[in-house]
């Protein structure tokens, strides 16, 4: 695994957001659910504890005591029916104070059938509630709430009341409560993800539209960011916007600076070869014809210098102009081949083209393209011994193929290197096709030698259709 590789949400706004708020949100609705729970929890809990509070204070107030000082409980005027039901998980006795390790109750509610609730031995003062968790008929875990009262006239009578529920119901309704708030937060973190998608697909759609205008701009159909965009992004595209009308005002000024040099230059160029000429025509000695001779051939490599580099100024403008103007491919390649075929029409060449694209379009300009397409298929020509090929696929790239005596495979990458020029260029490695590499890479476009089917040079020129259908 590459450490530098940037996953999705690394490299997404859209992803950073997104991941940013489910983790939010859904931390938001565990920490509710967590609160809530126990909010309800506690809450069952008061309410249970109440409930046995108000059961032990109606047992409190129903018990009576007799001639003899033994406590009496009128059990019809307790209102709850589940102290008659047994083991129903309501539970009460009355038994004598203090404690002994197995008590015998004097009363106790029906729901006991024959079970004992077993209190801890404290010490309770009269009137006091004291709170118990017990073990209850057949090992329920129970609370108890435990009270001591006196019998009437009777010093050493005291009696200890008891009321008792079972524990499990209030951890069964907890538990369901749970189960219900697990699912409602469930819902409602799906509910708040997909506004959260709609929140953030509708806040980047201007991002999303700011893409689009530049990928407009980058593949030449428009010389601006154009549209209106939110307070927070139209200063960066004004900016932009203001970037590219200084550049190209720039470009316009190197043109036009590059030409008045040109322009310049001419006339003293001009000059100097007529003086040559004279010169050489009026020699009398081979030294003086010589030195003519030198002159001229140096004027005429300074001619070449100028026209190249004017060139390449005007290429360069418009390879990084924001709008490039649109060329059919076909049409370009069909003129070379029937130049071609003329030019080299003694030595019998056949040439043949064929496309697997309808009509490729390429974002160039048509000098520039018909350079590039003009220097590779000449190149062919003159080291062919009897047939080129030109082949357009499917991605829009250019293939020359020819059947001469080809390149060696270690000589290929110094003819595509960056400044390689015509006359620098060794035997063998085909004429123009350092002009090919520069105006390529002005384009964006890559150059491929490798050997033809034929064992020639297979010459491919890749990347300018990629903004295929032009503008």
């Amino acid at each position: 695994m590459n450490p530098d590789r940037e996953t999705p949400w690394q490299g997404s706004l859209q992803w950073r957001l997104l991941a940013i708020t489910l983790v939010g949100m859904a931390l938001a609705l565990v920490l509710a659910g967590v609160l809530l729970h126990r909010l309800f929890h506690e809450h069952v809990q008061r309410q249970f504890q109440a409930e046995l509070e108000i059961q032990l204070e109606q047992l409190t107030a129903r018990l009576e005591f007799d001639a003899q000082g033994q406590p009496v409980v009128d059990t019809a005027r307790l209102s709850d029916p589940r102290w008659t039901k047994p083991l129903s998980g309501r539970y009460w006795q009355v038994t004598a104070y203090p404690h002994t390790a197995d008590p015998a109750p004097s009363l106790r509610s029906r729901s006991l059938w024959d079970e004992v609730l077993h209190l801890p031995p404290d010490v309770v003062a009269d009137g006091a509630v004291h709170r118990h968790a017990l073990s209850g008929p057949g090992g329920q875990p129970v609370v108890a709430f435990e009270r001591t009262v006196r019998a009437p006239g009777a010093e050493a009578s005291r009696w200890t009341l008891v009321v008792a529920a079972d524990a499990s119901e209030t951890e069964a309704a907890t538990t369901r409560f749970a189960r219900a708030l697990v699912g409602s937060l469930a819902v409602l973190l799906a509910a708040l993800g997909l506004a959260a998608v709609a929140q953030v697909w509708v806040g980047l759609s201007p991002l999303r539209a700011l893409r689009k205008a530049v990928a407009t701009l980058e593949h030449g159909q428009a010389s601006r960011v154009l549209g209106q965009f939110p307070a927070e992004v139209q200063p960066l595209v004004d900016g932009f916007n203001r970037t590219l009308e200084r550049q190209e005002q720039g470009l316009a000024r190197a043109r036009t600076q590059a030409g008045n040099l040109a322009h310049a230059l001419k006339t003293p160029l001009a000059v100097l070869r007529h003086a040559a000429d004279q010169a050489q025509t009026a020699a009398t000695t081979p030294a003086q014809h010589t030195l003519a001779h030198q002159v001229h051939e140096q004027v005429d490599k300074a001619q070449q210098h100028i026209d190249w580099h004017l060139r390449r100024a005007r290429s360069a403008a418009c390879a990084g102009a924001p709008q490039r103007p649109v060329c059919a491919l076909l049409p370009t390649l069909r003129g070379l081949q029937r130049v071609m075929e003329k030019v080299h029409s003694q030595r019998q060449l056949q040439i043949t083209l064929d496309s697997d694209v309808a009509d490729p379009q390429v974002a160039i300009e048509q000098e520039d393209l018909h350079e590039l397409l003009g220097n590779l298929v000449d190149n062919a020509c003159k080291w062919a011994h009897s047939r080129v090929h030109i082949h357009i696929d499917r991605a829009g790239d250019v293939t020359v193929d020819d059947d001469g005596p080809g390149v060696p495979a270690d000589q290929r990458a110094q003819m595509l290197q960056r400044g390689e020029r015509l006359d620098e260029t060794t035997p063998g490695s085909g004429l123009g096709l350092a002009i090919v590499v520069e105006l390529a890479e002005l384009y964006d476009a890559q150059l491929q030698l490798a050997q033809s089917p034929w064992g020639g040079l297979s010459a491919r020129l890749t990347g300018l259709t990629r903004n295929h259908g032009g503008c």
